[in-house]
């Protein structure tokens, strides 16, 4: 314990130690801590913070258009490619990939939104593949819609019905009769 007093009692020394400040024949500041001639000691201030300004950037309106990103309105054609209209899926764990035909291609900032009983199921993406997991057994209406950044709906597709079929366990399964001899 001692030995642990003494070494913070020998830093706190060195923390202390004055800082020499003095200029050579080339004009050239140095600093240090041991004394030279026609140096002069350096006072810190102890409350001293370096602080950099970092410019704040102006906030984007996104939700607002502007002349610039003003786009015409193209008149996009949209189906639901798979699964098929009244198609019966069976997965335990409730998995579907749905397809979607998008007509002309999406321009930039418009993005594809797919829909399960009116309640979107995955983030807006570009591509018209989705994965969807854990959709719970019964009735599913399903469409797909463009939608710009902001939200605004451009085109959406018709809905489809899909039924999905999930293995249950409401008796288990009876034993065969076995022969004994």
């Amino acid at each position: 314990m001692r030995n642990v007093l003494i070494v913070l009692a020998l830093f706190s020394i060195a923390a202390q130690a004055a800082i020499y400040k003095w200029v050579d024949k080339d004009g050239k500041v140095h600093f240090t801590d041991q004394p030279h001639p026609n140096a002069e000691v350096v006072e810190l201030n102890q409350n001293t913070q370096n602080s950099v300004a970092i410019p704040v950037p102006k906030p984007l309106n996104i939700g607002e258009p502007t002349a610039k990103t003003e786009q015409p309105a193209i008149q996009y054609q949209l189906q639901i490619t798979s699964p098929e209209h009244d198609a019966t899926i069976r997965s335990n764990p409730g998995e579907l990939v749905v397809s979607v035909e998008v007509s002309p291609n999406l321009a930039s900032g418009h993005y594809l939104q797919l829909y399960i009983d009116g309640v979107a199921t995955t983030e807006a993406q570009a591509a018209p593949v989705f994965q969807l997991h854990g959709i719970e057994r019964g009735q599913h209406q399903i469409v797909a819609k463009v939608i710009q950044q902001n939200g605004k709906v451009l085109a959406s597709s018709s809905a489809i019905t899909i039924y999905m079929h999930q293995a249950g366990l409401i008796k288990p399964a009876i034993a065969a009769p076995s022969i004994r001899k």
